[in-house]
């Protein structure tokens, strides 16, 4: 079957036959952000746990002749009902002593075991895969001896910072927000001084760390007051670290009508494939999932994918292949902007081609979103099935929610407290009339059990 992890393998190792060894080390910016010049911030993450476990995303996207290197053994149950979809899953391995503040391979680098037999998969052929690449991964490729299907750390590091993102655009001639790229203090005084008639306007600034990711290291800025403090703030940091390079982009606010992410595939030997679109689905303004297929015109379509035709050729010119997620939007006269940045690294929405590949097809549509939780103990799949009766995808053709992470579930789980987790998957149905008629539905029914956040 040509789906989409069979395509992978082309662009990573040249053979769709190959077999992958797959970390889901999500966040991979943090590692990147290390060193960086960041914004001020409030508080720290306590999210770490759910992100950490986010790794079981994984289990969908590699094949029956992969591995998948994770940080706790999945429910038993929940492999059974995805094995009863006719989903062919991959060898798992798990980690030894699981830390919730660690991502996958920082545990995997900890267990001398898993270590030994990594590297037995080395000598059979495997290749390494992750999320995204970071030097944490490069030490795991080093130990084990599993050859990176991937570009190095610092071409992966260099080519998500929002300051390439901004560069490559301004580069190819693409649509943009008005902005500037800032690498110096005096650069960033300078983009402050010209988005003041921005705010004099009416508008509002927004300032991105280069490594920013989910919401984090971005700062909307309405006054000259705000960007005073801001730049000083800065600078009383570069001062006091003997560290002048700085790495932000400030940009005008735009209006838009719809956010979208787009993924295209960079091979190593430079051939670009466009893979999908997809448009970001918002509740109250917070982002909760991606609808697919995007609502667009075929000539929008037609944009996104001449614009990442261009950009995978930039991509690889500057040393990188594998996949590529961009965000974009379109604005209320319904024009694309469509590089707001570029994720070159494995997106949400990659985790999920694999199935859409099996489970959406034509004339079907799908929402993937997540149902927050509130747990005082843990939860058994069993016990989750039991309870959505009904409204389940049980087939292809079918309609209901299709369970694509269980992990992240009981991720927070400490014994006598309560805690937090995440329950993702895919809604499918033939309209989003019947999708939104299934979410209300599991919505309820979690909430009449004291399981919705």
């Amino acid at each position: 079957m040509d789906d989409f992890t069979r395509r992978l393998k082309t662009a990573l190792l040249g053979d769709p036959d190959g077999s992958l060894a797959f970390l889901g080390n999500f966040e991979v910016e943090e590692r990147w952000a290390r060193g960086e010049h960041t914004l001020p911030r409030l508080s720290a993450d306590g999210g770490a746990a759910v992100v950490n476990h986010m790794d079981e995303f994984a289990l969908l996207l590699a094949s029956g002749d992969d591995h998948v290197v994770l940080k706790s053994a999945p429910d038993q149950d929940y492999l059974a009902y995805l094995t009863g979809l006719g989903i062919d899953l991959p060898t798992v391995h798990v980690v030894a002593d699981s830390d919730p503040r660690r991502t996958v391979t920082a545990d995997a680098l900890a267990d001398p075991a898993l270590i030994a037999r990594l590297a037995e998969l080395a000598a059979e052929g495997v290749h390494l895969t992750a999320h995204g690449v970071s030097d944490v991964e490069e030490a795991l490729a080093e130990r084990t001896g599993l050859p990176l299907a991937a570009p190095d750390a610092a071409t992966c590091k260099a080519v998500n910072s929002k300051v390439y993102s901004r560069r490559a655009a301004d580069e190819l001639g693409l649509r943009q927000p008005a902005g500037w790229a800032c690498e110096t203090v005096d650069e960033l005084r300078e983009a402050f001084d010209r988005a003041r008639a921005l705010v004099a306007a009416g508008h509002k600034v927004v300032v991105k760390e280069a490594f920013g990711v989910s919401g984090k290291g971005i700062a909307v800025l309405e006054s000259d007051r705000r960007m005073d403090r801001l730049v000083g703030l800065i600078a009383k940091a570069v001062d006091k670290s003997g560290q002048p390079r700085v790495a932000f982009v400030v940009e005008d606010w735009v209006a838009k009508r719809t956010d979208l992410n787009y993924q295209f595939t960079v091979g190593r030997d430079g051939d670009v494939r466009f893979d999908f679109v997809k448009e970001l689905h918002t509740e109250g303004g917070v982002h909760k999932g991606h609808r697919m297929p995007a609502r667009l015109s075929p000539a929008q379509v037609a944009e996104l994918t001449d614009t990442a035709h261009r950009l995978g050729k930039k991509l690889a010119a500057d040393g990188y292949f594998g996949v590529v997620g961009v965000d974009a939007m379109v604005d209320p006269d319904g024009g694309l902007y469509p590089v707001i940045e570029i994720n070159a690294r494995n997106n949400m929405s990659t985790y999920q081609t694999r199935v859409q590949d099996r489970f959406v097809g034509p004339g079907r549509i799908a929402l993937a979103r997540h149902y927050p939780v509130r747990l005082t103990e843990r939860l058994r799949f069993a016990h989750v099935r039991a309870l959505l009766d009904g409204l389940l995808l049980d087939r292809a053709g079918g309609a209901g929610l299709l369970v694509n992470n269980f992990a992240t579930v009981n991720a927070g789980h400490r014994a006598g407290t309560a805690f937090d987790g995440r329950l993702y998957g895919l809604l499918v149905g033939s309209s989003d009339d019947e999708i939104a008629a299934v979410d209300h539905e599991i919505t309820a029914r979690l909430e009449a059990t004291g399981h919705e956040r």
